[in-house]
């Protein structure tokens, strides 16, 4: 009897050991249909008992219940035999390369399955409406799935919490059916093709915390029943075509922290109400219809506001005294509208302000401004372009103790018609990286001081009233010649401030320094090749005169050089075919000579690189260059001839060749002697 006891004891003990035989062949199969690429490590699957294989997990009876493989660099398709593991509560296959269609049998016979995460994959085709009774989360977001949302999935699996189908190549409208998951809480279909209106039944899940459909077509207003979802956290809707105005009643909405409408075509004011959303982080309504004052709005009450976006819109008046009191405030945009007045003094007191952009306004005192926003001790980026007018450049009387902005890496005032001179202030900024003071009425000349910054990327003081010469010690920018400095504007970029669009454009200039459109005299100096650094050098529409330096040929990072509309000579350098990523050059309207180099980059320009300098010659202006006689006179050479004239008549040759091709020249007189009759 107690042998009997042991061996059953035994044979459970063996039994827990070993996993299910179907579900055991059932992921071997899944195996054999997958590969893993360099850098990643073979999966694990060597003993016989599944459970113990990487990424399984099984339960007491030793039925697989968990398949998690994200980030294996795993690749292949999904084998349909994956849906016979029938206790599978959760599967993650996320973050690898898996292709293909989802196998039916994966969308209808795992019964169990609580949890399934295919995002960040290569998988296409439509999904199927899934059957997934005890389905709580559903990701397969970041793929190439196409058709309509499987809004059916709602109706079967009722206890779903978290749906996301975004960055996907869904399409057509969302229909009814999303209402029936009551449970839902989070519900992310972006960056697809959906239009149509926003579906009603939407605005009946009372539990949702976040509604994120950015980047669609959805089009017609955002319904006020919105404002009844108490329970939302993230409203992100933008980069749409949706119309009407921001709900009247978004107030109620206390627990709301983001709300994210930006790039569509709302009209109308700001809501009051808005302002008692006292949870609020993230405020973006730009690029839209708005319109109506905001200084009327009481912003006090918005403690944790961190980003404000009122950009490119229609509103007019002041700026609001109330947001100095959000003491939470890291960035600010209220450009491109319609703001008068000027800044608020009180906005000294906003610590925390870091990014803040007010360009293209109709602001008064520059001076005053300034003043006030160096106390903003960690502001390290202010555009204030095209904002004032005709007022005169703050300089050092203005700013006689200037030790405010030392965080201070973005300042663009371009576009103002300021008037005076460069001041000296700027010099103090150590960590400025781009300096933009162009379109201004700015004279004097270009300050030394410029080359000792020791961060700067980015100069541009084009269209101005400057004159001198380009001083050499612009070639000693360090950020410009090496990459030892922290020379990347990268990390000036606020996610949730900043689209891609605005993000390239504002923070990934290209390194630059443009001086054009001025009245800067002089030889180019030829220190400018030390910055290896450079992308962008625009010296065009000044008085420069002399040679083109050789040693700009350096610049071996350089995509655009424009030196037209100036007074060059000389020849352009052969050297210069060594800018292998030279894809816009100009010296146009020059006193240039001599043959334009070939081969490189040089290829790829057109005549309008060129013209303006009758003493250049080459194919690409049409024009042939001299060939010198050994008497030094140089003969120009006849066109270069079309198909019918390539047979080329013996009078046309020159003769004229020197004393060893006398020869030859005999031969040929002999020749035209005893024929003369014929070509007669």
């Amino acid at each position: 009897m107690p042998i009997l006891i042991f061996l059953f004891l035994l044979l459970s003990c063996v039994q827990a050991l070993s996993c299910n035989k179907l579900d055991h062949d059932s992921l071997l199969s899944f195996y054999k249909h997958i590969s893993s690429s360099p850098p990643a490590i073979p999966l694990n699957w060597s003993s016989t008992n599944c459970c113990k294989w990487e990424g399984v997990t099984c339960n007491p009876e030793s039925r697989v219940t968990h398949l998690s493989l994200p980030g294996k660099h795993l690749s292949g398709t999904i084998d349909p035999f994956l849906g016979n593991l029938t206790f599978l509560s959760y599967l993650n296959l996320s973050d690898n390369q898996f292709y293909g269609t989802l196998p039916s049998t994966l969308l209808h016979t795992l019964n169990h399955l609580e949890s399934l995460d295919l995002s960040s994959n290569r998988f296409n085709g439509s999904i199927e409406s899934p059957f997934f009774p005890s389905l709580i989360s559903f990701n397969v977001s970041n793929n190439s799935f196409t058709g309509s949302l499987p809004s059916s999935i709602c109706i079967t699996s009722r206890f779903v919490k978290m749906l996301d189908f975004s960055t996907n190549k869904f399409s057509g409208n969302v229909s009814k059916g999303i209402g029936r998951c009551s449970k839902l809480e989070i519900f992310r279909a972006g960056f697809n093709s959906l239009s149509g209106w926003l579906p009603y039944d939407l605005y009946t899940v009372k539990t949702l915390r976040e509604i994120s459909l950015p980047n669609n077509q959805f089009s017609g207003p955002v319904n006020n029943s919105i404002s009844l979802l108490s329970n939302l956290s993230v409203i992100d809707i933008h980069q749409n075509e949706l119309t009407g105005e921001v709900p009247k009643d978004i107030g109620l909405l206390s627990n709301l922290k983001q709300l994210i409408l930006h790039t569509n075509s709302l009209n109308g004011s700001v809501p009051p109400s808005l302002m008692n959303c006292t949870s609020l982080k993230t405020l973006l309504l730009r690029n839209n219809l708005l319109g109506g004052e905001i200084a009327s709005l009481d912003f006090s009450g918005l403690q944790k506001l961190e980003a404000i976006d009122f950009g490119n819109n229609s509103i007019v008046g002041t700026i609001p005294v109330s947001l100095c009191l959000c003491r939470s405030l890291i960035a600010v945009r209220i450009a491109f509208n319609q703001l008068t007045g000027e800044i608020p003094a009180c906005m000294a007191g906003i610590k925390s302000l870091s990014h803040l952009s007010l360009s293209d306004n109709f602001l008064s005192n520059v001076v005053e401004a300034l003043r006030i926003l160096m106390r903003c001790d960690n502001l390290s980026v202010l555009f204030l372009s095209r904002c004032y007018k005709d007022e005169p450049v703050p300089n050092d009387d203005h700013l006689l103790h200037l030790n405010g902005f030392q965080n201070l890496q973005i300042l663009t005032l371009g576009g103002c018609h300021l008037r005076g001179e460069v001041p000296s202030w700027i010099g103090k900024l150590k960590k400025l990286k781009v300096l933009n003071l162009s379109y201004n009425k700015i004279t004097g000349t270009i300050p030394k001081w410029l080359g000792s910054m020791p961060n700067l990327l980015v100069l541009n003081i084009t269209q101005n009233h400057l004159t001198g010469e380009l001083p050499r010690e612009i070639g000693d920018l360090k950020a410009l010649a090496s990459d030892d400095t922290d020379s990347d504007l990268s990390n000036l970029a606020l996610p949730f401030l900043f689209d891609t669009l605005q993000y390239n454009r504002l923070f990934n200039l290209p390194r630059g320094i443009k001086v054009g459109n001025n009245s800067l005299s002089g030889n180019i100096p030829a220190e400018l090749g030390n910055l290896r650094l450079l992308r962008e050098l625009d010296l065009n529409d000044n008085d420069f005169n002399g040679s083109i330096p050789r040693e700009l040929s350096h610049l071996v990072n350089l995509e655009k050089l424009d030196m037209s509309g100036n007074h060059l000579s000389g020849e352009i350098p052969e050297s210069l075919k060594k800018l292998h990523f030279l894809s816009f050059f100009s010296v146009k309207n020059n006193d240039l000579e001599g043959e334009i180099p070939k081969g490189g980059q040089f290829d790829t320009f057109t005549n309008t690189s060129f013209e303006g300098n009758p003493k250049l010659c080459g194919s690409v202006l049409q024009r042939n260059c001299p060939s010198t006689t050994p008497g030094g006179q140089g003969e120009i050479l006849p066109p270069v001839p079309t198909a019918e004239e390539s047979e080329t008549p013996w009078y046309t040759i020159p003769f004229g060749l020197g004393y060893s091709v006398g020869f030859f020249v005999v031969s040929i007189s002999l020749l035209f002697r005893s024929s003369r009759k014929w070509f007669n």
